[in-house]
């Protein structure tokens, strides 16, 4: 592992420790040649399903992506990071253990869409007026209009 500090290669683990899930480990360590410590993270390459784009394109799976997206969306909002990787790693989790090969963008975005209806309204529309690509200010009234009515006739709990 190459030193951040002074870039040389020749360091040793001080502490490894596994984290709470149990998904990667993380590595304390110290340069032999600079004598300063970092800390780096292993975990386990995993198959991920291709993504495949509404016009047909394919790409890799990207989490960073997803949430990229999702930060975007929760933007000063009461949303945590914390909350938002715990759903994407969930996300991604149920993806590999699909089995699939290829998965369409379509079904990412309406899982990610779902879960934020359920976490903020606000939220929800910064999303749904990107991802469902709203022509106009009709289109975008509709789903507010889709929305409330929803809200109704859902009783407070």
């Amino acid at each position: 592992m190459k030193c951040p500090y002074c870039g040389k290669i020749n360091n040793k683990v001080i502490d490894s420790r596994l984290s709470k899930d149990g998904r990667m480990i993380r590595r304390r360590r110290e340069c032999l040649a600079c004598g300063r410590r970092f800390t780096t993270y292993e975990k386990l390459e995993e198959l991920l399903p291709m993504v495949v784009k509404k016009d047909g394109r394919r790409e890799n799976f990207s989490r960073e992506k997803i949430i990229s997206g999702i930060r975007k969306a929760c933007q000063k909002r009461p949303i945590s990071m914390t909350r938002i990787e715990e759903f994407v790693d969930a996300l991604e989790l149920q993806f590999q253990e699909s089995g699939k090969k290829e998965l369409s963008s379509t079904d990412i975005g309406e899982r990610v869409i779902n879960e934020l209806r359920d976490w903020d309204e606000v939220a929800y529309v910064r999303f749904a007026s990107v991802y469902r690509q709203f022509r106009d200010i009709n289109e975008f009234m509709s789903e507010l209009e889709r929305m409330l009515k929803s809200r109704q006739e859902t009783p407070a709990e």
